[in-house]
């Protein structure tokens, strides 16, 4: 049954591919969009309970799952809650990986890295998400003896059932920036990722403690009296994601930052001018103490992801009008928006025969402002939850994307491809040494792109995404294998994609 579902998809595919193949480029066929997917650890203990190669296959069935669905971006999370799902040397290993904070995988093997070599491979970026401020997720967690906690505790602060730590302490601050700085010198990533918890989410009756912080720090940075405590937290997250942003740039400044913020800024109603949406929820600004619009305008992050988590026509936080609030007061950088998978089984509100993903997607690629989507929980993708992987195959995400380029990081694009040839069925080719030795220009993929007989191989075809057959970290490709789509007459050739996704112009055309 599960090989004649993956043939079908397959033949809808080919059919789709053949049908649209001089078709007028349209919000469906964009070719330039983020496509990223949460992969989240945080709370999970059936991976301790999983040997390495099960948690390895684990892993590339969702890898391969994104790529079949063509996301190009792996969100994976590898700072939980103040430990490591890769080898440090600052933070302990994560309970989340072994059950034991603390206690290395056995046999060894390092998570991120394999996660990173397997993205790769599969044409996709990896970025790793990590939370800035959370130690523990429940009472019952136990910290590993040589934990931090245990040498600095007045840094941190127990709130509700969790420990924290104190956003306003200059050596909390610290050691973030040097748990970041840390990944970013080591692994080959494309991105630092942080998600909607900045001060914890509200508990009622219960005040997150650091009066006694006020008192010490608060005036030292201009704010006095307790109307200017709100400020003085926004203030302090403020500058970590200041100091963050420096410190990646300094290191690699190919990686972005990104941030993922809880999806309404702040309520009209809560604003004196007005400027905030037309909803009623909790908000970043006034409960979480995150200011990322001011993120955005000073250039401290490349992306934003608001978690736009409703449906459209929510009686207090409606989908429709926070995406285009967003797109509206985005003028800088890159915004994706974070979609719950589950929100798509919702019915359409002008046609409830079908869901609202159609409406929600046609939003996304007709607003100015919009680049991409984040998939959330990405692990749902590869159990198909609510037909999920369907939709995105066979409509939605049908042919490959590249992720829209990061022009005000670096706006050159790499030289062509040099000495590409045919050996058979085999194409092959080399980045020029120039560019191969500047970490700014270095190939991050390739794209191989297939024109059909009768079909011109020129710049204006390039601009259809039907016409992308692979992104791949390779420099070979074989025509037969690797494109069911292959006939007599198709015209191939290769571009070239920066750190920056900016792309190369094509190469030589070959002939098969």
């Amino acid at each position: 049954m599960k090989r004649f579902k993956l043939f079908t998809i397959i033949f809808t595919l080919f059919v789709l591919s053949v049908n649209c193949a001089g078709c007028k480029q349209t919000g469906e066929l964009t070719k330039y969009e983020f496509r990223g997917a949460w992969l989240h650890v945080v709370g999970n203990k059936t991976i301790a309970t999983m040997d390495m190669q099960q948690i390895q296959q684990w892993f590339l069935h969702a890898l391969d799952s994104l790529q079949m669905t063509g996301c190009n971006a792996v969100i994976f999370q590898v700072r939980p809650t103040a430990d490591a799902f890769y080898k440090s040397d600052i933070e302990p290993w994560s309970r989340y990986l072994t059950g034991v904070q603390g206690k290395a995988p056995e046999p060894f093997w390092d998570p991120l890295q394999f996660m990173i070599e397997e993205s790769h491979k599969r044409g996709m970026e990896l970025h790793a998400w990590c939370n800035p401020y959370r130690v523990t997720l429940e009472e019952s967690d136990t910290l590993c003896a040589d934990h931090l906690y245990f040498k600095n505790p007045e840094i941190f602060v127990k709130h509700g059932k969790q420990l924290y730590f104190n956003p306003c302490e200059p050596a909390s601050r610290a050691h973030t920036v040097k748990v970041i700085s840390d990944i970013v010198s080591r692994y080959d990533i494309d991105a630092i990722h942080f998600d909607d918890y900045f001060y914890p989410y509200p508990i009622e009756g219960e005040e997150f403690d650091d009066q006694a912080a006020y008192e010490k720090y608060g005036a030292e940075h201009g704010f006095t009296g307790e109307q200017m405590k709100g400020d003085w937290r926004r203030y302090n997250v403020t500058l970590l994601i200041k100091e963050l942003n420096q410190a990646i740039k300094s290191i690699k400044p190919w990686v972005r930052f990104g941030i993922s913020p809880f999806g309404i800024h702040r309520n009209k109603k809560d604003t004196p001018d007005g400027s905030g949406s037309e909803t009623n929820g909790l908000s970043n600004y006034e409960q979480l103490f995150a200011d990322v619009p001011l993120w955005v305008e000073k250039g401290y992050i490349d992306y934003n992801v608001p978690q736009l988590y409703w449906k459209i026509g929510h009686e207090r936080a409606d989908y429709e009008t926070l995406i285009k609030w967003w797109n509206n007061n985005t003028a800088k950088g890159h915004l994706y928006i974070g979609q719950s998978i589950s929100t798509f089984k919702e019915p359409d509100l002008e046609n409830p025969q079908t869901t609202q993903m159609a409406r929600k997607m046609e939003l996304v690629r007709t607003l100015p402002n919009v680049h991409g989507n984040v998939w959330w929980p990405g692990w749902s993708i590869m159990r198909n939850s609510f037909n999920i992987s369907d939709s995105l195959m066979v409509r939605h995400q049908k042919y490959h994307a590249l992720v829209p380029a990061y022009k005000w990081i670096d706006s050159n694009a790499p030289a062509a491809v040099a000495d590409i040839a045919k050996d058979g069925r085999v194409m092959r080719w080399s980045q020029v040494a120039k560019d191969a030795a500047d970490p700014m220009q270095q190939a991050l993929f390739y794209v191989v792109y297939c024109f059909p007989d009768g079909v011109d191989a020129n710049k204006k075809n390039m601009g259809n995404p039907a016409y992308i057959k692979k992104i791949t970290d390779k420099c070979e490709y074989n025509v037969i294998e690797e494109n069911p789509s292959h006939g007599a007459g198709c015209k191939y050739f290769v571009t070239v994609v920066d750190r920056c996704w900016n792309e190369s112009a094509p190469s030589k055309i070959l002939w098969y």
